[in-house]
């Protein structure tokens, strides 16, 4: 129950998808124990039996292939009218689309995509190793573009681990709080790295922030209030066992739509880590109607999407197969169209 001066106005349960505020649309968190690869980076047939192929939602032995019929993940598909961030804290994860545009990433980085009038993507999962296990752990997030905003340029931003801001304070015990700041400003973490440029988090009034909380055990940290007017914040606890915001303490993981305007004080009361994904901005406020990929304000234009997809597939796919992975080696790395030379993390 929630009482008027409460830190916490609601909390909803973690499913397979999380709840998210305006301007988020979706969240989803992905957490996979791929077994050994087959060689051709994906997963030996015999793990593949019982399942539903092309659709595998399954989570069967730990883990799912989603649409990936050989090689786990999603082969190509289209957006229009929204963004997607796509956190990943373990594993690989091998990007193409209809721009010509490839990228393999992970082990923290972030790509951040603007979909705009239209792309078509893959995100597949490469099996690297072929005598140990390959893990994979990622956020996949869904921001809202505005109306003026939804048919801009398609465009890819990638934001490597080794250039993400981070914040690691300590308390008066000696307990660690570490903050990594994907998007908005955190004082202490160092100046933000820019989003794309027709982002909603480009704004300078739409206080959009993306972060990860890592609390030791017995850590305790200040969440500063919100910078903007009417922000709206939910705070993600999705590991650990004792959470405590603002002296109330939680009943379990869940989503916790959390006081905007006030500092609270996060206090980890378990014996393992704690960790929060937070998502917070002022909302669009504009009408949502989503079909599917597409995300736009009126039915008319989702109708538009759709029929400008199947005429264009927006732009094509330029690629040997609809899921395409970026060889052996575990190099990360982007490749931008029209680029001389690969994009490769820097710190």
């Amino acid at each position: 129950m929630h009482t008027p001066d409460s830190p916490v106005l609601h909390t909803q349960p973690l499913g397979p998808l999380w709840p998210t505020l305006d301007p988020f649309l979706f969240c989803a968190h992905h957490d996979d124990a791929y077994p050994a690869g087959n060689g051709a980076m994906g997963v030996q047939a015999v793990e593949l039996q019982g399942r539903q192929m092309g659709s595998d939602f399954s989570r069967k032995d730990g883990f799912s292939m989603y649409h990936g019929e050989s090689v786990p993940g999603f082969p190509g598909h289209p957006h229009r009218g929204f963004e997607t961030v796509t956190l990943v804290r373990k594993g690989l994860i091998d990007h193409a689309d209809s721009l010509g545009a490839a990228a393999r990433f992970g082990g923290g980085d972030v790509q951040w995509v603007t979909a705009g009038a239209g792309i078509m993507h893959s995100e597949m999962f490469p099996l690297l190793n072929t005598d140990a296990s390959n893990p994979l752990e990622l956020f996949q997030i869904w921001l809202n573009l505005p109306a003026r905003q939804k048919m801009a340029q398609p465009h890819f931003t990638m934001l490597w681990n080794e250039r993400i801001p981070r914040l690691v304070q300590a308390d008066a015990a000696g307990r660690r709080t570490t903050v990594t700041v994907i998007a908005g400003a955190l004082d202490g973490a160092g100046a933000p790295l820019p989003p794309p440029p027709e982002s909603w988090a480009a704004q300078h009034d739409a206080d959009v922030a993306v972060w990860t909380l890592h609390l030791e055990p017995g850590a305790r940290w200040t969440l500063p209030a919100v910078r903007g007017q009417g922000t709206r914040r939910m705070l993600y606890w999705f590991v650990g066992q004792g959470l405590t915001v603002g002296g109330q303490a939680q009943a379990g993981h869940a989503a916790l739509e959390v006081v905007p305007g006030r500092a609270l004080e996060l206090l980890n009361t378990g014996s393992d880590a704690v960790e929060c994904l937070l998502l917070q901005g002022r909302p669009i406020g504009e009408p949502v109607v989503q079909y599917g990929p597409f995300v736009m304000n009126t039915q008319q234009e989702i109708m538009q999407a759709m029929q400008d997809y199947r005429r264009t597939q927006f732009g094509g796919w330029p690629w040997d197969s609809s899921d395409p992975v970026h060889g052996s080696a575990p190099r990360r790395f982007a490749r931008h169209p029209g680029a001389q030379t690969d994009e490769v993390p820097q710190a």
